[in-house]
Protein backbone atom coordinates (compact mmCIF):
# COMPACT_ATOMS: atom_id res chain seq x y z
CA UNK A 1 0.00 0.00 0.00
CA UNK A 2 1.23 3.79 -0.36
CA UNK A 3 1.68 6.81 1.78
CA UNK A 4 -0.21 9.56 0.68
CA UNK A 5 2.53 10.90 -1.73
CA UNK A 6 2.67 7.23 -2.96
CA UNK A 7 6.18 6.22 -1.34
CA UNK A 8 5.87 3.35 1.71
CA UNK A 9 4.15 4.87 4.96
CA UNK A 10 7.37 3.87 6.95
CA UNK A 11 10.37 1.72 5.84
CA UNK A 12 12.34 0.89 8.25
CA UNK A 13 15.49 2.32 6.74
CA UNK A 14 14.59 5.62 6.42
CA UNK A 15 13.26 8.69 8.85
CA UNK A 16 10.31 9.09 7.50
CA UNK A 17 9.22 12.26 5.35
CA UNK A 18 6.24 12.81 6.87
CA UNK A 19 7.66 12.74 10.78
CA UNK A 20 7.72 16.39 12.22
CA UNK A 21 9.89 17.78 15.09
CA UNK A 22 7.29 20.54 16.65
CA UNK A 23 9.00 23.42 18.48
CA UNK A 24 7.20 25.65 20.95
CA UNK A 25 7.90 29.50 21.05
CA UNK A 26 10.20 29.35 23.28
CA UNK A 27 13.05 26.94 20.92
CA UNK A 28 12.59 23.86 22.64
CA UNK A 29 11.19 20.54 21.08
CA UNK A 30 7.40 20.04 22.23
CA UNK A 31 6.55 17.01 20.50
CA UNK A 32 6.17 15.62 17.32
CA UNK A 33 3.33 15.52 14.09
CA UNK A 34 2.64 13.66 11.23
CA UNK A 35 2.05 15.85 7.94
CA UNK A 36 -1.19 15.39 6.04
CA UNK A 37 -1.38 17.14 4.14
CA UNK A 38 1.43 19.47 1.93
CA UNK A 39 0.11 22.10 4.63
CA UNK A 40 -1.36 20.41 7.49
CA UNK A 41 0.81 18.69 10.37
CA UNK A 42 -1.45 16.78 12.27
CA UNK A 43 -0.18 16.57 16.63
CA UNK A 44 -1.56 15.72 20.20
CA UNK A 45 -3.30 19.22 21.52
CA UNK A 46 -0.85 19.31 24.92
CA UNK A 47 1.76 19.69 22.59
CA UNK A 48 0.97 23.02 21.17
CA UNK A 49 0.06 26.02 22.94
CA UNK A 50 -3.79 27.44 21.45
CA UNK A 51 -2.73 30.65 21.81
CA UNK A 52 1.01 30.78 20.97
CA UNK A 53 1.13 32.58 17.80
CA UNK A 54 4.24 31.27 16.63
CA UNK A 55 5.27 27.01 16.49
CA UNK A 56 7.22 25.75 14.16
CA UNK A 57 7.41 22.52 12.14
CA UNK A 58 11.08 20.72 11.43
CA UNK A 59 10.96 18.25 8.35
CA UNK A 60 13.69 15.99 9.45
CA UNK A 61 12.90 13.53 6.82
CA UNK A 62 13.36 15.93 3.68
CA UNK A 63 14.29 14.29 0.61
CA UNK A 64 17.43 17.17 0.52
CA UNK A 65 18.42 15.61 3.83
CA UNK A 66 18.04 19.21 5.13
CA UNK A 67 15.75 20.52 7.97
CA UNK A 68 13.49 22.67 6.60
CA UNK A 69 11.72 24.78 9.37
CA UNK A 70 8.04 26.24 8.68
CA UNK A 71 6.26 28.33 10.93
CA UNK A 72 3.11 27.15 12.09
CA UNK A 73 -0.41 27.55 14.02
CA UNK A 74 -3.19 26.10 15.01
CA UNK A 75 -6.31 25.63 12.33
CA UNK A 76 -8.79 27.44 13.49
CA UNK A 77 -11.19 25.16 15.55
CA UNK A 78 -8.74 21.85 15.17
CA UNK A 79 -8.01 21.31 18.33
CA UNK A 80 -9.68 19.01 20.85
CA UNK A 81 -7.86 19.34 23.86
CA UNK A 82 -7.43 16.60 26.52
CA UNK A 83 -10.98 15.85 28.86
CA UNK A 84 -10.89 13.55 31.66
CA UNK A 85 -14.99 12.17 32.39
CA UNK A 86 -15.73 10.97 36.48
CA UNK A 87 -13.69 8.34 36.22
CA UNK A 88 -10.46 9.31 35.18
CA UNK A 89 -10.83 8.20 31.42
CA UNK A 90 -8.87 10.85 29.04
CA UNK A 91 -10.73 11.65 25.76
CA UNK A 92 -9.13 14.31 22.20
CA UNK A 93 -6.06 15.20 22.87
CA UNK A 94 -5.74 15.90 19.19
CA UNK A 95 -4.73 19.12 16.79
CA UNK A 96 -4.19 19.89 13.43
CA UNK A 97 -1.60 22.37 12.31
CA UNK A 98 -1.61 24.94 9.36
CA UNK A 99 1.71 25.62 7.90
CA UNK A 100 2.91 29.07 6.48
CA UNK A 101 4.51 27.18 3.43
CA UNK A 102 3.24 24.41 1.91
CA UNK A 103 6.06 20.75 1.71
CA UNK A 104 5.98 18.75 -1.20
CA UNK A 105 3.05 16.38 -1.21
CA UNK A 106 5.35 13.19 -1.46
CA UNK A 107 6.26 14.03 2.06
CA UNK A 108 3.18 13.59 2.82
CA UNK A 109 0.72 10.44 4.50
CA UNK A 110 -2.65 9.19 5.24
CA UNK A 111 -3.77 7.77 8.40
CA UNK A 112 -4.88 3.92 7.58
CA UNK A 113 -7.84 2.12 9.61
CA UNK A 114 -6.69 -0.77 10.53
CA UNK A 115 -7.81 -3.46 13.21
CA UNK A 116 -5.19 -2.77 15.82
CA UNK A 117 -5.57 -6.12 17.78
CA UNK A 118 -2.00 -7.35 18.59
CA UNK A 119 -0.26 -5.77 16.04
CA UNK A 120 3.25 -5.00 16.32
CA UNK A 121 3.70 -1.30 15.69
CA UNK A 122 6.76 1.27 15.57
CA UNK A 123 6.76 5.11 15.92
CA UNK A 124 9.18 7.47 15.45
CA UNK A 125 9.28 10.66 18.24
CA UNK A 126 12.56 13.40 19.25
CA UNK A 127 13.06 12.39 23.11
CA UNK A 128 15.29 14.38 25.05
CA UNK A 129 18.45 11.82 24.41
CA UNK A 130 18.27 11.69 20.69
CA UNK A 131 16.20 14.52 19.18
CA UNK A 132 17.31 14.24 15.47
CA UNK A 133 14.67 11.27 15.69
CA UNK A 134 14.12 7.72 16.82
CA UNK A 135 12.30 4.42 16.18
CA UNK A 136 10.40 3.26 19.26
CA UNK A 137 9.02 -0.70 19.00
CA UNK A 138 5.72 -1.33 20.91
CA UNK A 139 2.79 -4.12 20.77
CA UNK A 140 -0.86 -3.52 20.20
CA UNK A 141 -2.22 -4.77 23.83
CA UNK A 142 -5.74 -3.57 23.49
CA UNK A 143 -8.32 -0.80 23.48
CA UNK A 144 -8.63 1.15 26.96
CA UNK A 145 -11.15 3.48 28.05
CA UNK A 146 -14.42 5.12 26.68
CA UNK A 147 -12.61 7.10 24.28
CA UNK A 148 -11.25 4.29 21.81
CA UNK A 149 -7.29 5.21 22.75
CA UNK A 150 -5.46 1.97 22.16
CA UNK A 151 -2.63 0.18 24.73
CA UNK A 152 0.79 -0.05 23.70
CA UNK A 153 3.24 -2.18 25.07
CA UNK A 154 7.23 -1.46 24.85
CA UNK A 155 9.16 -3.93 23.36
CA UNK A 156 11.78 -3.11 25.76
CA UNK A 157 12.05 -1.05 29.01
CA UNK A 158 13.70 1.80 26.98
CA UNK A 159 11.17 1.86 24.14
CA UNK A 160 8.86 4.03 26.37
CA UNK A 161 6.99 7.14 24.72
CA UNK A 162 8.68 9.89 26.78
CA UNK A 163 8.31 13.51 26.04
CA UNK A 164 9.17 14.58 22.86
CA UNK A 165 7.55 11.30 21.26
CA UNK A 166 3.30 12.74 21.88
CA UNK A 167 1.99 13.57 18.20
CA UNK A 168 4.15 10.98 16.61
CA UNK A 169 2.75 8.63 13.90
CA UNK A 170 2.41 4.80 15.03
CA UNK A 171 3.24 2.77 11.83
CA UNK A 172 2.45 -0.75 11.37
CA UNK A 173 5.04 -2.89 10.93
CA UNK A 174 3.60 -5.28 8.73
CA UNK A 175 2.34 -3.04 6.03
CA UNK A 176 4.30 0.52 6.94
CA UNK A 177 0.92 2.20 7.27
CA UNK A 178 0.44 4.93 9.66
CA UNK A 179 -2.31 4.13 11.76
CA UNK A 180 -2.31 6.17 14.69
CA UNK A 181 -0.86 8.95 16.83
CA UNK A 182 1.24 8.48 20.10
CA UNK A 183 -0.54 10.63 22.52
CA UNK A 184 1.53 9.81 25.83
CA UNK A 185 3.36 7.01 27.53
CA UNK A 186 3.30 5.72 31.67
CA UNK A 187 5.15 4.30 34.03
CA UNK A 188 2.83 3.11 36.81
CA UNK A 189 3.27 2.31 40.72
CA UNK A 190 4.14 -1.07 39.89
CA UNK A 191 7.09 -0.79 37.24
CA UNK A 192 4.77 -1.34 34.39
CA UNK A 193 5.82 0.86 31.47
CA UNK A 194 2.78 1.74 28.35
CA UNK A 195 2.31 3.89 25.90
CA UNK A 196 -1.08 4.88 24.27
CA UNK A 197 -2.30 6.30 20.93
CA UNK A 198 -4.67 7.27 19.23
CA UNK A 199 -5.76 4.84 16.03
CA UNK A 200 -7.23 6.61 12.96
CA UNK A 201 -10.95 6.24 13.80
CA UNK A 202 -10.78 7.84 17.06
CA UNK A 203 -8.99 10.96 15.43
CA UNK A 204 -11.70 10.90 12.82
CA UNK A 205 -14.22 11.12 14.73
CA UNK A 206 -12.52 14.14 16.84
CA UNK A 207 -11.79 15.89 13.51
CA UNK A 208 -13.92 15.00 11.04
CA UNK A 209 -12.90 17.17 8.27
CA UNK A 210 -9.52 14.56 8.54
CA UNK A 211 -11.69 11.67 6.69
CA UNK A 212 -10.69 12.91 3.34
CA UNK A 213 -6.73 11.86 4.40
CA UNK A 214 -8.00 8.50 5.88
CA UNK A 215 -8.24 5.68 4.21
CA UNK A 216 -8.75 2.00 4.66
CA UNK A 217 -12.46 0.32 5.05
CA UNK A 218 -14.39 1.84 7.86
CA UNK A 219 -15.66 -0.71 10.79
CA UNK A 220 -19.24 -0.86 10.53
CA UNK A 221 -21.35 -1.98 6.92
CA UNK A 222 -23.42 0.81 5.55
CA UNK A 223 -26.55 -2.10 5.89
CA UNK A 224 -25.54 -2.05 9.29
CA UNK A 225 -25.84 1.80 10.58
CA UNK A 226 -28.93 3.26 12.84
CA UNK A 227 -32.24 4.54 10.83
CA UNK A 228 -32.86 7.98 10.83
CA UNK A 229 -36.18 7.74 12.57
CA UNK A 230 -36.45 8.67 15.96
CA UNK A 231 -39.06 5.45 16.35
CA UNK A 232 -36.46 2.71 16.13
CA UNK A 233 -33.91 4.79 18.18
CA UNK A 234 -36.44 4.48 21.15
CA UNK A 235 -36.42 0.64 20.87
CA UNK A 236 -34.37 -1.33 23.17
CA UNK A 237 -34.47 -4.80 24.57
CA UNK A 238 -32.60 -4.51 27.53
CA UNK A 239 -31.72 -8.47 28.08
CA UNK A 240 -30.08 -8.46 24.40
CA UNK A 241 -28.20 -4.93 25.36
CA UNK A 242 -26.57 -6.33 28.24
CA UNK A 243 -25.43 -9.57 26.46
CA UNK A 244 -23.96 -8.07 23.09
CA UNK A 245 -22.42 -5.24 25.59
CA UNK A 246 -20.84 -8.22 27.57
CA UNK A 247 -19.50 -10.18 24.44
CA UNK A 248 -18.13 -6.35 23.12
CA UNK A 249 -16.58 -5.75 26.60
CA UNK A 250 -14.53 -9.26 25.97
CA UNK A 251 -16.32 -11.45 28.70
CA UNK A 252 -14.34 -14.21 27.70
CA UNK A 253 -16.61 -16.12 25.32
CA UNK A 254 -14.65 -16.25 21.74
CA UNK A 255 -18.21 -17.12 19.89
CA UNK A 256 -21.82 -15.65 20.29
CA UNK A 257 -24.50 -16.83 17.94
CA UNK A 258 -28.03 -15.01 18.06
CA UNK A 259 -30.87 -14.87 16.41
CA UNK A 260 -32.36 -11.45 15.11
CA UNK A 261 -36.11 -12.09 13.71
CA UNK A 262 -37.15 -10.35 10.31
CA UNK A 263 -40.13 -8.83 12.98
CA UNK A 264 -38.07 -8.22 15.80
CA UNK A 265 -37.65 -4.23 14.99
CA UNK A 266 -36.52 -3.90 18.90
CA UNK A 267 -34.25 -6.23 18.50
CA UNK A 268 -32.67 -5.29 16.07
CA UNK A 269 -32.76 -2.10 16.66
CA UNK A 270 -30.40 -3.09 19.99
CA UNK A 271 -28.35 -4.77 17.61
CA UNK A 272 -27.31 -1.76 15.63
CA UNK A 273 -27.11 0.54 18.77
CA UNK A 274 -24.47 -1.60 20.19
CA UNK A 275 -22.63 -2.07 17.00
CA UNK A 276 -22.31 1.86 16.49
CA UNK A 277 -21.80 2.84 20.13
CA UNK A 278 -18.91 -0.23 19.94
CA UNK A 279 -17.56 1.24 17.12
CA UNK A 280 -14.82 4.01 17.28
CA UNK A 281 -15.59 6.15 14.79
CA UNK A 282 -19.13 6.45 15.15
CA UNK A 283 -19.22 6.52 18.57
CA UNK A 284 -20.00 10.51 19.49
CA UNK A 285 -20.33 12.16 22.99
CA UNK A 286 -24.60 12.41 21.66
CA UNK A 287 -24.86 8.78 21.38
CA UNK A 288 -22.99 8.10 24.10
CA UNK A 289 -24.77 10.73 26.17
CA UNK A 290 -28.51 9.44 24.95
CA UNK A 291 -26.95 5.46 25.91
CA UNK A 292 -26.48 6.67 29.12
CA UNK A 293 -29.74 7.03 30.19
CA UNK A 294 -30.49 3.68 29.32
CA UNK A 295 -29.97 0.92 31.78
CA UNK A 296 -26.83 0.04 33.05
CA UNK A 297 -24.56 -2.77 31.32
CA UNK A 298 -25.81 -1.72 27.71
CA UNK A 299 -23.06 0.24 26.59
CA UNK A 300 -20.36 -1.52 25.08
CA UNK A 301 -16.81 -0.42 25.40
CA UNK A 302 -15.19 1.71 22.25
CA UNK A 303 -13.27 -0.60 20.07
CA UNK A 304 -15.56 -3.75 21.17
CA UNK A 305 -15.37 -4.75 17.58
CA UNK A 306 -12.82 -4.77 14.30
CA UNK A 307 -15.53 -5.18 11.89
CA UNK A 308 -19.02 -5.50 11.47
CA UNK A 309 -20.56 -7.09 8.11
CA UNK A 310 -24.04 -7.58 6.89
CA UNK A 311 -23.67 -11.23 5.18
CA UNK A 312 -27.17 -10.74 3.62
CA UNK A 313 -26.39 -11.73 -0.43
CA UNK A 314 -23.02 -11.63 -0.06
CA UNK A 315 -20.42 -14.68 -0.98
CA UNK A 316 -17.87 -15.76 1.91
CA UNK A 317 -15.11 -14.20 -1.08
CA UNK A 318 -16.28 -11.35 -0.51
CA UNK A 319 -16.79 -11.41 3.36
CA UNK A 320 -13.33 -12.72 3.57
CA UNK A 321 -11.57 -10.13 1.29
CA UNK A 322 -13.08 -7.20 3.79
CA UNK A 323 -11.62 -9.09 6.60
CA UNK A 324 -8.44 -9.66 5.18
CA UNK A 325 -8.21 -5.87 4.30
CA UNK A 326 -9.19 -4.95 7.97
CA UNK A 327 -6.29 -7.10 8.99
CA UNK A 328 -3.61 -5.68 6.72
CA UNK A 329 -3.29 -8.98 4.96
CA UNK A 330 -2.30 -7.44 1.36
CA UNK A 331 1.05 -9.22 0.79
CA UNK A 332 0.62 -12.30 -1.92
CA UNK A 333 -3.00 -11.16 -2.96
CA UNK A 334 -2.79 -13.73 -5.72
CA UNK A 335 -3.75 -16.16 -3.00
CA UNK A 336 -7.33 -16.57 -2.01
CA UNK A 337 -8.48 -13.87 1.18
CA UNK A 338 -8.87 -17.57 3.05
CA UNK A 339 -5.37 -18.75 2.73
CA UNK A 340 -4.16 -15.63 3.44
CA UNK A 341 -6.35 -15.67 6.84
CA UNK A 342 -5.83 -18.73 7.67
CA UNK A 343 -1.77 -18.44 7.48
CA UNK A 344 -2.03 -15.15 9.52
CA UNK A 345 -1.14 -15.21 13.06
CA UNK A 346 -3.38 -11.48 13.32
CA UNK A 347 -6.82 -11.88 14.59
CA UNK A 348 -9.74 -9.56 14.85
CA UNK A 349 -13.36 -9.01 16.69
CA UNK A 350 -15.94 -9.96 14.10
CA UNK A 351 -19.73 -9.20 14.09
CA UNK A 352 -21.31 -11.00 10.90
CA UNK A 353 -25.10 -10.46 10.55
CA UNK A 354 -27.28 -12.66 8.49
CA UNK A 355 -25.21 -15.43 7.84
CA UNK A 356 -27.84 -17.48 7.11
CA UNK A 357 -28.70 -15.01 4.39
CA UNK A 358 -25.66 -14.87 2.91
CA UNK A 359 -25.21 -15.88 -0.99
CA UNK A 360 -23.66 -19.06 0.30
CA UNK A 361 -23.66 -20.00 3.98
CA UNK A 362 -21.81 -23.19 3.80
CA UNK A 363 -18.86 -21.26 2.67
CA UNK A 364 -19.23 -18.51 4.92
CA UNK A 365 -19.30 -21.25 7.83
CA UNK A 366 -15.93 -22.25 6.99
CA UNK A 367 -14.68 -18.97 6.62
CA UNK A 368 -15.57 -18.82 10.02
CA UNK A 369 -14.26 -21.58 11.30
CA UNK A 370 -10.73 -20.84 9.72
CA UNK A 371 -11.12 -17.40 12.03
CA UNK A 372 -12.70 -19.31 15.39
CA UNK A 373 -9.22 -21.95 14.95
CA UNK A 374 -7.02 -18.82 14.49
CA UNK A 375 -8.25 -16.98 17.97
CA UNK A 376 -10.36 -14.64 16.47
CA UNK A 377 -13.40 -13.13 18.46
CA UNK A 378 -17.30 -14.01 16.57
CA UNK A 379 -20.50 -12.27 16.89
CA UNK A 380 -22.67 -14.15 14.58
CA UNK A 381 -26.50 -13.15 13.84
CA UNK A 382 -29.01 -15.11 11.85
CA UNK A 383 -32.17 -14.61 10.95
CA UNK A 384 -33.89 -17.93 12.15
CA UNK A 385 -33.35 -21.02 13.91
CA UNK A 386 -33.11 -23.20 11.21
CA UNK A 387 -30.30 -25.67 9.95
CA UNK A 388 -27.64 -22.96 8.91
CA UNK A 389 -28.22 -21.81 12.55
CA UNK A 390 -27.89 -25.58 14.13
CA UNK A 391 -25.16 -26.59 12.15
CA UNK A 392 -23.29 -23.17 13.30
CA UNK A 393 -23.72 -24.19 17.08
CA UNK A 394 -22.52 -27.08 16.33
CA UNK A 395 -19.59 -26.35 14.43
CA UNK A 396 -18.49 -23.11 16.50
CA UNK A 397 -19.48 -23.87 20.01
CA UNK A 398 -20.62 -27.23 20.59
CA UNK A 399 -17.50 -28.99 18.81
CA UNK A 400 -14.92 -26.81 19.95
CA UNK A 401 -16.46 -27.23 23.25
CA UNK A 402 -16.24 -31.11 23.29
CA UNK A 403 -12.97 -30.53 21.93
CA UNK A 404 -11.83 -28.29 24.15
CA UNK A 405 -13.39 -30.64 27.04
CA UNK A 406 -11.63 -33.65 25.94
CA UNK A 407 -7.83 -31.67 26.28
CA UNK A 408 -8.88 -30.14 30.02
CA UNK A 409 -9.45 -33.97 30.42
CA UNK A 410 -5.93 -35.10 29.29
CA UNK A 411 -4.71 -32.45 31.11
CA UNK A 412 -6.39 -33.17 34.39
CA UNK A 413 -5.68 -36.91 34.09
CA UNK A 414 -2.18 -36.18 33.69
CA UNK A 415 -2.10 -33.87 36.98
CA UNK A 416 -3.44 -36.11 38.89
CA UNK A 417 -2.36 -39.20 37.33
CA UNK A 418 1.59 -38.98 36.81
CA UNK A 419 2.36 -35.75 37.82
CA UNK A 420 0.80 -36.51 41.36
CA UNK A 421 2.54 -39.56 41.21
CA UNK A 422 6.21 -37.96 40.86
CA UNK A 423 4.98 -35.49 43.96
CA UNK A 424 3.84 -38.17 46.26
CA UNK A 425 7.02 -40.96 44.83
CA UNK A 426 9.38 -37.21 46.03
CA UNK A 427 7.32 -36.81 49.60
CA UNK A 428 7.88 -40.44 50.29
CA UNK A 429 11.77 -39.57 49.93
CA UNK A 430 12.28 -36.17 52.23
CA UNK A 431 10.32 -34.27 54.06
CA UNK A 432 8.80 -31.36 52.30
CA UNK A 433 10.18 -28.45 54.75
CA UNK A 434 8.75 -25.05 52.79
CA UNK A 435 6.90 -27.17 50.42
CA UNK A 436 3.38 -26.14 50.64
CA UNK A 437 0.70 -28.77 50.57
CA UNK A 438 -1.14 -29.47 47.62
CA UNK A 439 -3.78 -31.91 49.00
CA UNK A 440 -6.98 -29.52 48.25
CA UNK A 441 -5.68 -28.42 45.38
CA UNK A 442 -5.25 -31.86 43.85
CA UNK A 443 -8.63 -32.94 45.44
CA UNK A 444 -9.89 -30.20 43.44
CA UNK A 445 -8.68 -31.35 40.55
CA UNK A 446 -10.41 -35.13 41.11
CA UNK A 447 -13.78 -33.02 41.74
CA UNK A 448 -13.15 -31.04 38.07
CA UNK A 449 -11.88 -34.46 36.08
CA UNK A 450 -15.17 -36.22 37.12
CA UNK A 451 -17.88 -33.49 36.34
CA UNK A 452 -15.94 -33.20 33.49
CA UNK A 453 -16.26 -36.99 32.74
CA UNK A 454 -20.29 -36.72 34.02
CA UNK A 455 -20.51 -34.20 31.32
CA UNK A 456 -19.34 -36.37 28.78
CA UNK A 457 -21.39 -39.36 29.78
CA UNK A 458 -23.93 -37.22 29.77
CA UNK A 459 -23.34 -36.03 26.21
CA UNK A 460 -22.99 -39.83 24.97
CA UNK A 461 -26.32 -40.49 26.45
CA UNK A 462 -28.15 -36.84 24.63
CA UNK A 463 -26.50 -38.74 21.39
CA UNK A 464 -27.84 -42.14 21.88
CA UNK A 465 -31.42 -40.73 22.45
CA UNK A 466 -31.35 -39.22 19.12
CA UNK A 467 -30.76 -35.56 20.25
CA UNK A 468 -27.75 -33.40 18.77
CA UNK A 469 -26.61 -29.30 18.81
CA UNK A 470 -29.96 -27.56 17.47
CA UNK A 471 -32.12 -29.03 20.42
CA UNK A 472 -32.03 -26.79 23.61
CA UNK A 473 -28.86 -26.24 25.52
CA UNK A 474 -28.36 -28.04 29.11
CA UNK A 475 -29.75 -26.16 32.06
CA UNK A 476 -28.12 -22.85 33.22
CA UNK A 477 -25.50 -24.18 35.73
CA UNK A 478 -25.95 -28.01 34.59
CA UNK A 479 -22.58 -27.78 31.93
CA UNK A 480 -18.48 -27.81 33.48
CA UNK A 481 -17.44 -24.34 34.18
CA UNK A 482 -14.57 -24.95 31.51
CA UNK A 483 -12.89 -21.51 31.98
CA UNK A 484 -12.60 -22.14 35.99
CA UNK A 485 -11.60 -25.30 35.52
CA UNK A 486 -8.94 -24.44 33.33
CA UNK A 487 -7.40 -22.30 35.44
CA UNK A 488 -7.48 -24.66 38.16
CA UNK A 489 -5.71 -26.57 36.09
CA UNK A 490 -3.09 -24.08 35.83
CA UNK A 491 -3.15 -23.27 39.54
CA UNK A 492 -2.49 -27.05 40.19
CA UNK A 493 0.19 -27.48 37.87
CA UNK A 494 2.52 -24.45 38.62
CA UNK A 495 2.21 -25.27 42.42
CA UNK A 496 3.26 -29.40 41.50
CA UNK A 497 6.04 -27.99 39.32
CA UNK A 498 7.16 -25.43 41.99
CA UNK A 499 6.56 -28.30 44.85
CA UNK A 500 8.77 -31.09 42.61
CA UNK A 501 11.53 -28.83 42.16
CA UNK A 502 11.75 -28.06 45.85
CA UNK A 503 11.05 -31.55 46.71
CA UNK A 504 13.98 -32.56 43.79
CA UNK A 505 16.45 -29.70 45.77
CA UNK A 506 15.86 -31.42 48.98
CA UNK A 507 16.31 -34.68 47.45
CA UNK A 508 19.76 -33.59 45.76
CA UNK A 509 20.68 -31.96 48.78
CA UNK A 510 19.82 -35.46 50.87
CA UNK A 511 22.49 -37.47 48.16
CA UNK A 512 24.92 -34.56 48.50
CA UNK A 513 25.01 -34.99 52.31
CA UNK A 514 25.65 -38.88 51.91
CA UNK A 515 28.24 -38.29 50.06
CA UNK A 516 30.20 -35.97 52.27
CA UNK A 517 29.25 -38.17 54.92
CA UNK A 518 30.93 -41.51 53.48
CA UNK A 519 34.14 -38.99 52.18
CA UNK A 520 34.83 -38.03 56.12
CA UNK A 521 33.94 -41.53 57.54
CA UNK A 522 36.62 -43.04 55.07
CA UNK A 523 39.01 -40.38 56.26
CA UNK A 524 38.21 -40.93 59.79
CA UNK A 525 38.59 -44.68 59.81
CA UNK A 526 42.11 -44.42 58.00
CA UNK A 527 43.40 -42.07 60.37
CA UNK A 528 42.39 -43.99 63.48
CA UNK A 529 44.25 -47.50 62.01
CA UNK A 530 42.54 -50.00 63.98
CA UNK A 531 41.32 -47.79 67.11
CA UNK A 532 37.82 -47.17 67.77
CA UNK A 533 36.36 -43.91 68.61
CA UNK A 534 33.02 -44.51 70.34
CA UNK A 535 31.76 -41.04 70.41
CA UNK A 536 32.45 -39.96 66.81
CA UNK A 537 31.26 -43.67 66.18
CA UNK A 538 27.77 -42.95 67.30
CA UNK A 539 27.55 -39.33 65.67
CA UNK A 540 28.15 -41.03 62.42
CA UNK A 541 25.55 -43.46 63.24
CA UNK A 542 22.89 -40.88 63.58
CA UNK A 543 23.45 -39.17 60.51
CA UNK A 544 23.80 -42.33 59.02
CA UNK A 545 20.50 -43.13 60.07
CA UNK A 546 18.72 -39.73 59.41
CA UNK A 547 19.99 -39.89 55.50
CA UNK A 548 18.70 -43.60 55.22
CA UNK A 549 14.81 -42.61 56.70
CA UNK A 550 12.32 -42.43 54.42
CA UNK A 551 11.28 -39.82 54.34
CA UNK A 552 14.54 -37.83 55.28
CA UNK A 553 14.43 -35.12 57.46
CA UNK A 554 16.95 -33.35 55.07
CA UNK A 555 17.49 -30.22 57.89
CA UNK A 556 18.01 -32.65 60.85
CA UNK A 557 20.19 -35.00 58.52
CA UNK A 558 22.23 -32.01 57.61
CA UNK A 559 22.71 -30.84 61.16
CA UNK A 560 23.87 -34.43 62.27
CA UNK A 561 26.30 -34.53 59.07
CA UNK A 562 27.84 -31.01 60.28
CA UNK A 563 28.08 -32.73 63.61
CA UNK A 564 29.90 -35.44 62.86
CA UNK A 565 32.58 -33.84 60.29
CA UNK A 566 33.11 -30.84 62.91
CA UNK A 567 34.31 -34.13 65.55
CA UNK A 568 36.08 -35.49 62.63
CA UNK A 569 37.82 -31.86 61.89
CA UNK A 570 38.65 -31.57 65.69
CA UNK A 571 40.11 -34.98 65.78
CA UNK A 572 42.40 -34.23 62.73
CA UNK A 573 40.83 -36.97 60.62
CA UNK A 574 39.58 -34.59 57.86
CA UNK A 575 41.27 -31.81 56.18
CA UNK A 576 38.51 -30.15 54.28
CA UNK A 577 34.76 -29.98 53.66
Amino acid sequence: MAAGGGEPAASPMATPSWAVRIRGADGEIAGAGILLTPDQVLTCAHVVDRAAARLTAEFVGAADHSVPAVPARVDGTAFVPETRDADGDPSGDVALLRLERPRPVEETVRLHRLSARNRDVRMYGFPYAHNGGIWFRSTVVGGCGRDGQVQLSPVSPGELASPGCSGAGVADSRTGEVIGMVLSGQLDQHGNRFSFMSPAETIARHLPRLKPHIVGLTAVDERLLPADDGAAQDLLDEPFAQRLAAWLRDDGSQVKISVVGPGDAARAATLRRAITLADRELRTAVSIDRASLDPPGTVPSAGGHDLAVDASGTTAAEIAERIAERMGLWQHPEDPPIDRIRTSRATLSLVVVGVDEAADPPELLDLLEVLRAGGSRLLLVFRTAGDCHRRACDRLLARPARERRARLVERLREITGPRAGGLYERLAAVVPHGVRPLDSELVAAHAALAALLRADDDDRERDHDGKHAGDPAPAPGSAPDLDRFERLADRVAGRLARAVTELDRLRDRRDELAGRLRGYHVLHQHSLQGEEDPAVDGLYLRAHALLRARPCDVGAAEAAVDAYTRRVDDHGGGDAR
